[in-house]
């Protein structure tokens, strides 16, 4: 245990400090992906115990183009804080990461507890409402590389997230188009459908993967999806939007 406490400190310092670190799985051939979970929630803790909330869950690896790229057939998740938000139509310090990048996402907020094997109906029934959001994902190590079990260690790369209005979830976002422009041009195109299909499987995945954990997703969470389109680089100066076709539009900018 005495190895993953240090890694998680590791890995914490980095992420507060906005200094990148060495990947963990190259030193440590034996690294499991279950031991990189008990990392990850040991680096939370770490910023719980500061005095951090914890807000939600997030998504990763939700695309069938990500999960072949790691290698992987299964979607990874992490854990949001207060500390995380940032406030639409607002700027964030560039200062505050090491790499950031941004990715086009969709936001569920619950109104009831979801944990365990549930059906895409129940999942929905818990659900409050729903948003266009971006992630501002940061990974902590060089050159933003990194193996399954790094970037699970690593909150999956989870920095920031900016939530835009919320709506009602009775649509049918299965399939709405989303644009990403930075400084007013369009960078990203793509669909929410790029998530699992249909951003509910993303859901249903949540809740069936934090109950692993034995952990439960609480009324009053985010759950971010997962991304939806690549993610650009984000740099001083920039305006950057996300618009979700029938949600809406989300916008921030990037201060030095």
């Amino acid at each position: 245990m005495d190895r993953l406490l240090r890694y998680a400190e590791t890995l914490d310092t980095a992420a507060r400090e906005a200094k990148a670190t060495a990947q963990v799985k190259p030193q440590d051939h034996a690294f499991t992906v279950a031991e990189a979970y008990q990392v990850q929630k040991l680096s939370v803790d770490r910023r719980l115990s500061r005095g951090e909330k914890r807000i939600g869950v997030k998504m990763g690896l939700t695309s069938r183009a990500k999960m072949q790229q790691v290698g992987v057939e299964e979607v990874a998740w992490g854990r949001l804080t207060d500390a995380m938000l940032v406030e639409e139509g607002s700027a964030l310090s560039r200062k505050r990461f090491v790499h950031p990048r941004v990715e086009p996402e969709i936001a569920f907020l619950m109104k009831a507890p979801l944990a365990g094997d549930v059906t895409p109906a129940a999942a929905m029934a818990a659900v409050e409402a729903i948003a266009p959001a971006m992630e501002i994902i940061d990974s902590r190590y060089e050159n933003f590389k990194f193996t399954l079990e790094d970037v699970i260690a690593d909150n999956t790369s989870s920095s920031g997230l900016v939530i835009g209005s919320w709506g009602d979830p009775r649509i049918d976002f299965s399939n709405l188009g989303v644009i990403l422009e930075i400084d007013g041009k369009v960078v990203e195109v793509g669909s929410s459908a790029a998530i699992l299909g249909n951003p509910v499987r993303s859901l249903v995945a949540a809740a069936r993967l934090v109950a692993e954990a034995g952990e439960r997703i609480e009324a009053g969470d985010l759950v971010m999806a997962g991304g939806i389109t690549a993610a650009p680089n984000l740099a001083p100066g920039q305006t950057v939007r996300s618009t979700v076709q029938n949600l809406g539009a989300v916008m921030f900018q990037v201060e030095a």
